[in-house]
């Protein structure tokens, strides 16, 4: 995994670090070069620093590598060598290859279409606290796909990345609530995580909300129709 990191004081210290065959300090120059921090933003220049630590078999390197060859970064797009990347990156406990490597079995791009494998995938990324990946294995457990359906499951999944601010997860555990499913029913919980999602920009959420909204107006409008109705009686 990406634990333990070494760090360097200045830009100039790290790019001298990479020069001389660092491979963490490389990477960290390659994503440099990808974001334009610090230097002109150079997507070439991004994968040449990655592909130095890659072979020196840094995983995070590795992990970036598979992603650029995956969306045709800086180098023309292939699957195949996303695959090989993320996969070298994967066996080193990398999350993110982990759950990269996972989303490319599930779709089959790149390899055959297998979700069990996909699942596999995704529950060694999300143990090791991805919340994309924990997100995604709530919904194998909601569904029952590959996995028994297990709501319970499903909602632990949920939470633990709607706790790191995934808002899918948060919108998927809204509906648990507003459903009770894997939960006890409880309006309140679920127009929580509702909230939450809505205001990183969720849709669905979002449309859930209003659905609630109009819902209470309609519901109070009723009530005091009533009201009006007894008293004139």
């Amino acid at each position: 995994m990406a634990s333990n990191r070494q760090t360097w004081e200045t830009f100039e210290e790290m790019r001298q670090a990479a020069e001389k065959g660092n491979p963490q300090a490389q990477c960290y120059l390659g994503v440099c070069y990808q974001n334009g921090q610090g230097v002109t933003q150079d997507h070439h220049e991004a994968v040449k620093w990655f592909r130095h630590a890659a072979d020196q078999n840094d995983s995070v390197a590795q992990c970036y590598l598979g992603v650029c060859y995956l969306n045709g970064t800086g180098v023309p797009q292939e699957s195949g060598e996303a695959v090989k990347w993320l996969r070298e990156a994967a066996e080193q406990d990398d999350p993110a290859a982990q759950f990269n490597l996972g989303m490319l079995y599930e779709t089959g791009q790149g390899v055959p279409q297998n979700y069990a494998e996909a699942v596999k995938w995704y529950r060694e990324s999300a143990e090791h606290g991805y919340p994309a990946a924990q997100f995604n294995l709530g919904v194998f457990y909601e569904r029952g796909q590959v996995v028994p359906q297990n709501f319970e499951e499903a909602v632990k999944w949920y939470l633990a990345a709607a706790e790191q601010e995934c808002a899918p997860a948060q919108c998927n555990l809204g509906l648990c609530y507003q459903t009770g499913r894997g939960v006890p029913q409880d309006q309140r919980e679920a127009m929580k995580w509702f909230i939450r999602a809505a205001r990183q920009g969720d849709k669905t959420a979002q449309h859930n909300l209003g659905l609630h909204y109009a819902e209470f107006e309609t519901g109070a409008a009723k009530a005091d129709g009533d009201e009006t109705t007894e008293a004139e009686s």
